[in-house]
């Protein structure tokens, strides 16, 4: 098993910027793909960006250019540096890994979600 803890949410206002991290702990043998996921009131979840094991990014038309996604993975973590930040940008974020993990000799890959970091953007 493998849990997931962000951090660096909070109120900024709008053109400021923030940086979220994401740190996996746990039975942690591999962690594959790495990525951000956000939530408005009222929206359904979407993806925000994601990194692969080889550095390979992805991003949501909306935020490409503002958002940097990059991982560090001797310390089991992702992070998301947010620029130029818009009010529609305010949202509950969440990390998300592909993890594998090992316990009792016995191998496992889980999709692994955080619990998520408020993030408002308002003046």
């Amino acid at each position: 098993q493998a849990q997931l803890m962000e951090s660096g949410g909070g109120l900024v206002q709008p053109g400021g910027s923030l940086r979220l991290s994401c740190v996996a702990s746990g039975n942690i043998f591999d962690i594959y793909r790495m990525g951000w996921y956000r939530q408005a009131p009222g929206k359904e979840r979407e993806l925000v960006a994601t990194i692969t094991g080889g550095g390979s990014t992805n991003y949501a038309d909306s935020v490409k250019g503002r958002f940097t996604v990059s991982r560090d993975d001797a310390k089991n973590t992702v992070y998301l540096q947010m620029n130029a930040l818009k009010p529609d940008d305010t949202a509950v974020y969440y990390c998300n890994m592909n993890i594998q993990t090992k316990q009792d000799g016995v191998a496992r890959v889980g999709n692994y979600w955080g619990q998520g970091t408020q993030v408002t953007v308002s003046s």
